[in-house]
């Protein structure tokens, strides 16, 4: 993963990956309404709008326009190339995977010391995603 990005960048990117999906697919704003409105949940030609262009973006819509959309939301989110596909295209553990205490510079005693956790990144969750209990040694 090549870095994080702020929220706005990533409201930004969304919007432009639904604006580009709907057009590969060839349908205007009201036809992705009416299969938003289909799948049982209710949004307007307004909301999408407003989406597309980076003004709003409701994360718990994401499923709906996925599915109106004919790709997941891994892909929405820009987290795949592949609009059929779930895992992130870069999926890979972090470089150092040593548990912390292996990590840690020793204190003044000499002792492991504890070192500050990077942050963890899940792509389902985004960042900051709670630890774990961390692996023995």
């Amino acid at each position: 993963m090549a870095g994080y990005q702020t929220v706005a960048q990533q409201n930004l990117t969304c919007a432009i990956r639904i604006r580009e999906r709907r057009r590969q697919l060839g349908l205007t704003q009201a036809e992705v309404v009416d299969r938003v409105n289909g799948h049982g949940s209710r949004l307007s030609s307004q909301a999408l709008s407003a989406i597309e262009n980076g003004r709003r973006l409701a994360v718990g819509r994401l499923p709906d326009l996925a599915a109106a959309l004919e790709c997941t939301v891994s892909y929405l989110l820009g987290l795949t190339a592949d609009p059929a596909r779930w895992e992130p295209d870069d999926a890979r553990p972090p470089a150092d995977v040593r548990p912390l205490r292996e990590r840690a510079e020793p204190d003044a005693n000499g002792r492991p010391g504890r070192a500050a956790a990077p942050p963890r990144r899940s792509w389902i969750l985004g960042p900051d995603v709670p630890d774990a209990a961390p692996p023995s040694p």
